[in-house]
Protein backbone atom coordinates (compact mmCIF):
# COMPACT_ATOMS: atom_id res chain seq x y z
CA UNK A 1 0.00 0.00 0.00
CA UNK A 2 2.72 2.44 -0.98
CA UNK A 3 4.06 4.96 -3.42
CA UNK A 4 7.39 3.34 -4.26
CA UNK A 5 10.55 4.45 -6.03
CA UNK A 6 12.40 1.56 -7.66
CA UNK A 7 16.07 2.24 -8.46
CA UNK A 8 18.24 0.24 -10.84
CA UNK A 9 21.26 0.34 -8.52
CA UNK A 10 24.01 -0.69 -10.98
CA UNK A 11 22.84 1.80 -13.61
CA UNK A 12 22.43 4.58 -11.04
CA UNK A 13 25.88 4.04 -9.57
CA UNK A 14 27.50 3.76 -13.01
CA UNK A 15 26.08 7.16 -13.88
CA UNK A 16 27.48 8.60 -10.65
CA UNK A 17 30.88 7.14 -11.59
CA UNK A 18 30.77 8.95 -14.94
CA UNK A 19 29.86 12.31 -13.41
CA UNK A 20 32.50 12.04 -10.68
CA UNK A 21 35.16 11.14 -13.26
CA UNK A 22 34.22 14.16 -15.38
CA UNK A 23 34.13 16.61 -12.46
CA UNK A 24 37.11 16.17 -10.11
CA UNK A 25 36.52 17.69 -6.68
CA UNK A 26 32.80 16.95 -6.91
CA UNK A 27 30.72 17.87 -3.84
CA UNK A 28 27.41 15.94 -3.76
CA UNK A 29 24.41 18.15 -3.00
CA UNK A 30 21.91 16.51 -0.63
CA UNK A 31 19.09 18.97 -0.02
CA UNK A 32 15.33 19.28 0.15
CA UNK A 33 13.66 15.90 -0.22
CA UNK A 34 16.95 14.29 -1.23
CA UNK A 35 15.93 14.54 -4.90
CA UNK A 36 13.25 11.94 -4.21
CA UNK A 37 15.70 9.35 -2.87
CA UNK A 38 15.86 10.75 0.67
CA UNK A 39 18.80 12.50 2.31
CA UNK A 40 19.95 9.41 4.20
CA UNK A 41 20.39 7.31 1.06
CA UNK A 42 22.24 10.11 -0.77
CA UNK A 43 24.47 10.59 2.27
CA UNK A 44 25.36 6.90 2.00
CA UNK A 45 26.28 7.34 -1.66
CA UNK A 46 28.46 10.35 -0.84
CA UNK A 47 30.17 8.33 1.89
CA UNK A 48 30.81 5.39 -0.45
CA UNK A 49 32.49 7.77 -2.88
CA UNK A 50 34.65 9.15 -0.07
CA UNK A 51 33.61 12.70 -0.89
CA UNK A 52 35.50 15.23 1.22
CA UNK A 53 32.33 17.29 1.64
CA UNK A 54 28.64 17.29 0.86
CA UNK A 55 26.25 20.23 0.66
CA UNK A 56 22.81 20.71 2.17
CA UNK A 57 20.37 23.48 1.39
CA UNK A 58 19.42 24.60 4.90
CA UNK A 59 20.90 24.25 8.37
CA UNK A 60 17.91 22.18 9.51
CA UNK A 61 18.81 19.56 6.89
CA UNK A 62 22.19 18.81 8.50
CA UNK A 63 20.91 16.13 10.86
CA UNK A 64 19.31 14.17 8.02
CA UNK A 65 22.75 13.71 6.40
CA UNK A 66 25.00 13.35 9.47
CA UNK A 67 23.86 9.79 10.19
CA UNK A 68 25.17 8.43 6.89
CA UNK A 69 27.94 10.88 5.87
CA UNK A 70 31.00 11.66 8.00
CA UNK A 71 32.74 14.36 5.93
CA UNK A 72 32.39 18.14 5.99
CA UNK A 73 28.94 19.62 5.39
CA UNK A 74 28.39 22.91 3.58
CA UNK A 75 25.15 24.82 4.24
CA UNK A 76 24.29 26.51 0.94
CA UNK A 77 21.73 29.03 2.24
CA UNK A 78 23.61 32.13 3.44
CA UNK A 79 23.26 32.93 7.14
CA UNK A 80 20.93 35.91 7.66
CA UNK A 81 21.52 37.63 11.02
CA UNK A 82 18.38 38.66 12.83
CA UNK A 83 16.32 36.02 11.06
CA UNK A 84 18.32 32.81 11.33
CA UNK A 85 19.24 31.65 14.85
CA UNK A 86 22.93 31.90 15.60
CA UNK A 87 24.29 28.35 15.39
CA UNK A 88 26.84 26.79 17.68
CA UNK A 89 30.24 26.36 16.02
CA UNK A 90 30.62 22.88 14.54
CA UNK A 91 33.93 21.70 13.14
CA UNK A 92 32.20 19.60 10.49
CA UNK A 93 29.99 22.41 9.21
CA UNK A 94 30.87 25.17 6.76
CA UNK A 95 28.48 28.13 6.73
CA UNK A 96 27.85 30.27 3.68
CA UNK A 97 27.91 34.04 4.16
CA UNK A 98 26.77 36.57 1.58
CA UNK A 99 26.82 39.83 3.58
CA UNK A 100 29.26 41.66 5.83
CA UNK A 101 26.75 41.27 8.67
CA UNK A 102 26.61 37.51 8.18
CA UNK A 103 30.39 37.30 8.23
CA UNK A 104 30.54 39.25 11.48
CA UNK A 105 27.81 37.14 13.10
CA UNK A 106 29.59 33.88 12.30
CA UNK A 107 32.89 34.77 13.90
CA UNK A 108 34.62 31.52 14.89
CA UNK A 109 32.75 29.42 12.33
CA UNK A 110 34.24 27.90 9.24
CA UNK A 111 32.79 30.02 6.43
CA UNK A 112 32.52 30.09 2.65
CA UNK A 113 31.99 33.57 1.20
CA UNK A 114 29.41 33.71 -1.60
CA UNK A 115 30.27 36.07 -4.47
CA UNK A 116 27.62 37.79 -6.56
CA UNK A 117 27.15 35.98 -9.87
CA UNK A 118 25.07 36.82 -12.94
CA UNK A 119 22.17 35.04 -11.21
CA UNK A 120 21.98 38.03 -8.83
CA UNK A 121 20.53 35.89 -6.08
CA UNK A 122 22.98 36.05 -3.16
CA UNK A 123 26.55 37.20 -2.74
CA UNK A 124 28.96 40.07 -2.24
CA UNK A 125 29.66 42.25 -5.27
CA UNK A 126 33.09 43.78 -5.81
CA UNK A 127 32.37 46.91 -3.78
CA UNK A 128 30.92 44.98 -0.84
CA UNK A 129 33.81 42.51 -0.87
CA UNK A 130 36.36 45.33 -0.84
CA UNK A 131 34.51 46.93 2.07
CA UNK A 132 34.80 43.84 4.27
CA UNK A 133 38.10 42.44 2.96
CA UNK A 134 39.69 42.79 6.38
CA UNK A 135 36.90 40.81 8.02
CA UNK A 136 37.23 38.16 5.33
CA UNK A 137 40.96 37.81 5.97
CA UNK A 138 40.33 37.54 9.72
CA UNK A 139 37.60 34.92 9.35
CA UNK A 140 38.01 31.14 9.38
CA UNK A 141 37.79 31.30 5.61
CA UNK A 142 37.42 28.01 3.78
CA UNK A 143 37.01 29.58 0.37
CA UNK A 144 34.72 31.49 -1.95
CA UNK A 145 31.64 30.29 -3.82
CA UNK A 146 30.00 31.24 -7.10
CA UNK A 147 26.54 29.98 -8.07
CA UNK A 148 26.31 30.18 -11.85
CA UNK A 149 23.09 30.13 -13.88
CA UNK A 150 21.99 27.12 -15.90
CA UNK A 151 21.71 29.24 -19.06
CA UNK A 152 24.96 30.49 -20.58
CA UNK A 153 25.78 33.90 -19.04
CA UNK A 154 27.14 36.75 -21.17
CA UNK A 155 30.75 35.92 -22.04
CA UNK A 156 30.41 32.34 -20.78
CA UNK A 157 30.90 30.63 -17.42
CA UNK A 158 34.69 30.41 -17.62
CA UNK A 159 34.98 34.14 -18.16
CA UNK A 160 32.60 34.84 -15.26
CA UNK A 161 34.58 32.61 -12.88
CA UNK A 162 37.88 34.16 -13.93
CA UNK A 163 36.43 37.65 -13.41
CA UNK A 164 35.24 36.64 -9.94
CA UNK A 165 38.71 35.28 -9.10
CA UNK A 166 40.26 38.57 -10.17
CA UNK A 167 37.74 40.46 -8.02
CA UNK A 168 38.86 38.48 -4.96
CA UNK A 169 42.51 39.14 -5.70
CA UNK A 170 41.95 42.88 -6.15
CA UNK A 171 40.13 42.96 -2.79
CA UNK A 172 43.12 41.37 -1.07
CA UNK A 173 42.06 37.98 0.36
CA UNK A 174 43.95 34.93 -0.80
CA UNK A 175 41.94 32.71 -3.14
CA UNK A 176 42.79 29.11 -2.30
CA UNK A 177 39.47 27.35 -2.78
CA UNK A 178 36.51 28.07 -5.05
CA UNK A 179 33.16 26.27 -4.84
CA UNK A 180 31.24 26.29 -8.13
CA UNK A 181 27.82 25.21 -9.38
CA UNK A 182 26.67 24.32 -12.89
CA UNK A 183 29.97 23.94 -14.72
CA UNK A 184 30.72 21.29 -17.33
CA UNK A 185 33.72 19.00 -17.39
CA UNK A 186 35.31 21.01 -20.19
CA UNK A 187 34.74 24.28 -18.34
CA UNK A 188 36.18 22.83 -15.15
CA UNK A 189 39.28 21.59 -17.01
CA UNK A 190 39.80 25.04 -18.53
CA UNK A 191 39.41 26.69 -15.14
CA UNK A 192 41.90 24.27 -13.58
CA UNK A 193 44.38 25.24 -16.29
CA UNK A 194 43.76 28.98 -15.81
CA UNK A 195 43.67 28.86 -11.98
CA UNK A 196 46.38 26.31 -11.10
CA UNK A 197 46.77 27.51 -7.51
CA UNK A 198 43.05 27.29 -6.70
CA UNK A 199 41.30 24.14 -5.47
CA UNK A 200 38.06 23.87 -7.44
CA UNK A 201 35.07 22.16 -5.84
CA UNK A 202 32.01 21.53 -7.97
CA UNK A 203 28.65 21.28 -6.19
CA UNK A 204 26.43 18.84 -8.11
CA UNK A 205 22.93 17.66 -7.29
CA UNK A 206 20.41 17.17 -10.12
CA UNK A 207 22.93 15.94 -12.67
CA UNK A 208 24.52 13.51 -10.23
CA UNK A 209 21.37 11.95 -8.81
CA UNK A 210 18.80 12.38 -11.59
CA UNK A 211 20.85 12.29 -14.78
CA UNK A 212 20.29 8.60 -15.50
CA UNK A 213 17.28 6.59 -16.60
CA UNK A 214 17.54 4.41 -13.51
CA UNK A 215 14.33 5.07 -11.60
CA UNK A 216 10.70 4.05 -11.82
CA UNK A 217 7.89 5.38 -9.62
CA UNK A 218 4.95 3.08 -9.01
CA UNK A 219 1.77 3.25 -6.97
CA UNK A 220 -0.17 0.40 -5.39
CA UNK A 221 -3.81 -0.05 -6.40
CA UNK A 222 -5.69 -0.04 -3.10
CA UNK A 223 -9.28 -0.54 -4.21
CA UNK A 224 -11.47 -0.69 -7.33
CA UNK A 225 -15.19 0.15 -7.28
CA UNK A 226 -17.75 -0.21 -10.06
CA UNK A 227 -19.97 2.86 -10.48
CA UNK A 228 -23.28 3.20 -12.28
CA UNK A 229 -24.04 6.26 -14.34
CA UNK A 230 -25.17 9.06 -12.01
CA UNK A 231 -23.94 7.34 -8.85
CA UNK A 232 -22.31 9.71 -6.34
CA UNK A 233 -18.80 9.22 -4.95
CA UNK A 234 -15.92 10.91 -3.12
CA UNK A 235 -15.59 13.86 -0.77
CA UNK A 236 -17.49 16.14 -3.12
CA UNK A 237 -20.17 13.64 -4.10
CA UNK A 238 -19.82 14.17 -7.83
CA UNK A 239 -21.96 12.00 -10.07
CA UNK A 240 -20.37 9.46 -12.37
CA UNK A 241 -20.94 10.75 -15.94
CA UNK A 242 -21.35 7.18 -17.20
CA UNK A 243 -20.73 3.64 -16.06
CA UNK A 244 -17.12 3.01 -15.12
CA UNK A 245 -14.71 2.27 -12.32
CA UNK A 246 -13.24 4.24 -9.46
CA UNK A 247 -9.61 3.22 -8.90
CA UNK A 248 -8.11 4.16 -5.53
CA UNK A 249 -4.30 4.37 -5.58
CA UNK A 250 -1.50 5.16 -3.11
CA UNK A 251 -0.05 8.67 -3.25
CA UNK A 252 -1.64 12.06 -2.67
CA UNK A 253 -0.85 15.64 -1.77
CA UNK A 254 1.22 14.59 1.26
CA UNK A 255 3.51 12.82 -1.20
CA UNK A 256 3.66 15.84 -3.50
CA UNK A 257 1.32 14.30 -6.08
CA UNK A 258 -0.47 16.76 -8.37
CA UNK A 259 0.54 19.94 -6.56
CA UNK A 260 0.75 22.91 -8.89
CA UNK A 261 1.35 26.64 -8.66
CA UNK A 262 -1.07 29.10 -10.32
CA UNK A 263 0.28 31.01 -13.32
CA UNK A 264 1.18 34.67 -13.00
CA UNK A 265 -1.90 36.86 -13.23
CA UNK A 266 -4.27 34.02 -12.40
CA UNK A 267 -7.68 34.91 -11.02
CA UNK A 268 -8.50 34.59 -7.32
CA UNK A 269 -10.56 31.47 -8.11
CA UNK A 270 -7.66 29.89 -10.01
CA UNK A 271 -5.26 30.67 -7.17
CA UNK A 272 -7.68 29.11 -4.70
CA UNK A 273 -7.92 25.95 -6.77
CA UNK A 274 -4.15 25.69 -7.01
CA UNK A 275 -3.84 26.03 -3.24
CA UNK A 276 -6.64 23.61 -2.45
CA UNK A 277 -5.93 21.04 -5.15
CA UNK A 278 -6.95 20.28 -8.67
CA UNK A 279 -10.37 20.65 -10.19
CA UNK A 280 -12.89 17.90 -10.25
CA UNK A 281 -13.48 14.89 -12.43
CA UNK A 282 -12.72 15.13 -16.12
CA UNK A 283 -10.72 18.35 -15.85
CA UNK A 284 -7.28 17.24 -14.67
CA UNK A 285 -5.15 14.39 -15.91
CA UNK A 286 -3.45 12.49 -13.12
CA UNK A 287 0.18 11.33 -13.26
CA UNK A 288 -0.98 7.72 -12.82
CA UNK A 289 -0.98 5.41 -15.83
CA UNK A 290 -3.39 2.54 -16.48
CA UNK A 291 -2.84 0.51 -19.63
CA UNK A 292 -0.04 2.85 -20.69
CA UNK A 293 -2.21 6.00 -20.64
CA UNK A 294 -2.52 8.73 -18.02
CA UNK A 295 -5.94 8.69 -16.40
CA UNK A 296 -8.21 11.45 -15.15
CA UNK A 297 -8.52 12.26 -11.48
CA UNK A 298 -12.02 11.44 -10.30
CA UNK A 299 -11.67 14.31 -7.80
CA UNK A 300 -8.79 16.32 -6.33
CA UNK A 301 -6.21 14.00 -4.76
CA UNK A 302 -6.47 13.31 -1.03
CA UNK A 303 -3.59 13.51 1.44
CA UNK A 304 -2.26 10.00 0.94
CA UNK A 305 -4.41 8.45 -1.78
CA UNK A 306 -5.86 9.50 -5.11
CA UNK A 307 -9.04 8.44 -6.89
CA UNK A 308 -8.97 7.85 -10.65
CA UNK A 309 -11.80 7.56 -13.13
CA UNK A 310 -11.62 4.62 -15.53
CA UNK A 311 -14.26 4.09 -18.24
CA UNK A 312 -15.91 0.69 -18.20
CA UNK A 313 -14.45 -0.21 -21.59
CA UNK A 314 -10.90 -0.17 -20.16
CA UNK A 315 -9.19 -3.17 -18.50
CA UNK A 316 -9.42 -2.80 -14.72
CA UNK A 317 -6.15 -3.12 -12.72
CA UNK A 318 -6.13 -5.67 -9.93
CA UNK A 319 -6.06 -4.60 -6.31
CA UNK A 320 -2.47 -4.93 -5.08
CA UNK A 321 -0.96 -4.38 -8.53
CA UNK A 322 1.19 -1.33 -9.26
CA UNK A 323 0.71 1.56 -11.68
CA UNK A 324 3.44 3.66 -13.26
CA UNK A 325 3.45 7.27 -12.04
CA UNK A 326 5.01 10.35 -13.64
CA UNK A 327 6.53 12.38 -10.79
CA UNK A 328 8.79 15.36 -10.31
CA UNK A 329 11.59 13.91 -8.20
CA UNK A 330 12.47 17.15 -6.42
CA UNK A 331 8.97 17.55 -5.01
CA UNK A 332 7.76 14.01 -4.35
CA UNK A 333 8.11 12.07 -1.09
CA UNK A 334 7.97 8.31 -1.53
CA UNK A 335 6.69 5.88 1.08
CA UNK A 336 9.63 3.63 0.34
CA UNK A 337 12.71 3.51 -1.90
CA UNK A 338 13.93 0.15 -3.23
CA UNK A 339 17.46 -0.03 -4.65
CA UNK A 340 18.51 -3.18 -6.54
Amino acid sequence: MTLTLYVDGPRWRAHQDEVCAELPGLVPVVKGNGYGFGAGLLGEQAQLRQAAAAAVGLARELDSVRATFTGDLLVLQPHLPGTDPLPEPDERVLRTVATAEGLEALEGHRVVVELRSSMHRFGLDEQALAGCAGAVRAARLEGFALHLPLAEPPGGRVAEVLAAAETVRRAGPTLRQLWLSHVSGAELAELARRLPDVELRTRVGTRLWLGSDATAARSTVLAVHTLRRGERFGYWQHRAPRAGHLVVVAGGTANGIALSAPPAGASARARGLAIGGLEAMGRSLSPFRVGGARRWFAEPPHMQVSMLWLPSVEPVPAVGSELDVNVRMTTVTFDRVVVD
